[in-house]
């Protein structure tokens, strides 16, 4: 379902008191989608603050400790739908300190609303999230102008915004049909349910009306990829009704796969045909993406879990040693020689840690070269080897396929969300310098 027609899967970004919790918290309130004693609850917290008004962002800020600082610190996962779309919803944190909490909640988004407040314009945590939304790939982008009712000459004001932004995405990589820009008041509902008048100087659709007519896109700025099938588990019942029974459960990747398809094996490279596709609810003839099924195959092929089952057309050649681009998410800097543990779909190895590249100045569009270290929420350039070779496309060709995570090998803790290649390459950033 993850990549079914009528779900696109969305997420919010944009630095602190921008207002993000507020926008979520008015689109599940305009789509209907809280319940009655949720609504009370809220204005039973709202009237002790001392607000004449429900507070909405209370709605999304369900710690503990946001609803006191009145911020946003976890990825909040919402749910709501309209009669043209079902819509999940991932509200990430905006300050510094939680950009991977950012880069978590953005990682499987179709599309992020990224906004701005009005009085402040582009500011320094704009620009690291847009950086980070190009980075991982993300097909389309909303630019929310926030709090526009609260600034005075909202035209001259909003058109100055849309500019600067413009200037910045287009250098991130972006078109100008991938990015769109929408003044809005969460507070008060202007343009995002339904078009306001009190914007007469924007023509274009509400916010809701945008995210029910935008194409809903899986992959950015590339062609759809072949089947991507990373084996979970191996089925063998081996009882008195299926004595033979050989069958690969995982969840499709990327791509489809049909009964008759030829396929590959990797890392090995064995080739054999899909003779049966079964699932809890019976046999399928085809499978797409995001479909978790068991394949039967025409041979009896040696595959174990972490294998991958690809298309023939495009199989990806396995690799053991690589340039990636991480997102260190650990306390505890990374610097050369680090051994970790790297899970790519479901094959976890040993890995050692080359070279550091670059490290990537987001505010400058830069990359400073040779960084002693990354830092918790740095975004580098780094080298790897494996232990064990995996099947892996570029990031620049597949999200699913091309993404990994590293782990610490002693306590299992997540270390850096990483992309296979130079996802910095076609930012068309400025020349390198020294860290």
């Amino acid at each position: 379902m993850k990549h079914a027609p009528d779900l696109l899967r969305i997420a919010t970004a944009g630095s602190v008191d921008d207002g993000k919790s507020t926008l979520v918290g008015r689109l599940l309130y305009d789509t209907k989608s809280v319940l009655a004693d949720q609504i009370d609850a809220v204005t039973k917290a709202s009237v002790d603050r001392g607000l004449d008004s429900p507070d909405l962002s209370l709605l999304v800020d369900g710690l503990r400790a946001e609803r006191e600082q009145g911020i946003t610190i976890d990825v909040a996962y919402r749910y709501f739908a309209t009669p043209a779309r079902s819509f999940v919803l991932a509200d990430t944190p905006g300050h510094v300190q939680y950009t991977r909490n950012t880069v978590s909640g953005a990682s499987t988004a179709q599309l992020v609303i990224l906004l701005v407040d009005a009085r402040n314009g582009v500011v320094s945590q704009t620009r690291r999230h847009a950086a980070v939304m190009a980075l991982l790939g993300v097909p389309q982008l909303v630019l929310a102008v926030n709090k526009i009712d609260a600034v005075d000459d909202a035209a001259a004001k909003y058109a100055e915004i849309v500019a600067e932004f413009g200037e910045l995405t287009r250098s991130l990589g972006w078109t100008d049909d991938e990015v769109t820009t929408i003044p809005v008041s969460a507070l008060r509902g202007d343009n995002v349910a339904s078009r306001s008048d009190n914007t007469p100087y924007y023509t274009g659709p509400s916010l809701i009306e945008h995210l029910e007519s935008v194409p809903n896109v899986t992959e950015h700025n590339h062609a759809p990829l072949g089947l991507r099938f990373p084996v979970q588990y191996v089925i063998r019942p081996r009882t008195a009704e299926f004595p033979d029974y050989r069958g690969y459960a995982g969840q499709v990747a990327a791509g489809s796969v049909a009964v008759g398809d030829e396929i590959t094996v990797l890392p090995s490279g064995t080739r054999s045909r899909i003779t049966q596709i079964d699932t809890a609810d019976g046999q399928l003839a085809s499978a797409h993406a995001g479909r978790s099924v068991t394949l039967l195959l025409e041979d009896d092929v040696d595959i174990s879990r972490g294998d991958v089952i690809a298309a023939v057309a495009d199989a990806p050649e396995p690799i053991q040693q690589f340039t990636a681009t991480v997102c260190w998410l650990a306390d505890k800097p990374l610097r050369p020689g680090a051994r970790v543990l790297l899970k790519h779909g479901t094959k976890t190895t040993q890995a050692i840690i080359g070279a550091l590249d670059a490290l990537f100045d987001e505010q400058n569009l830069a990359l400073l070269e040779g960084p002693e270290a990354l830092e918790l929420n740095h975004i580098g350039l780094i080298s790897v080897q494996t232990a064990e070779p995996i099947a892996a496309d570029d990031y620049a060709i597949s999200r699913e396929s091309g993404s990994f995570l590293l782990i610490d090998p002693q306590g299992g803790n997540t270390l850096a969300a990483g992309l296979v290649g130079d996802a910095l390459a076609p930012l068309h950033l400025a020349q390198a310098q020294p860290a």
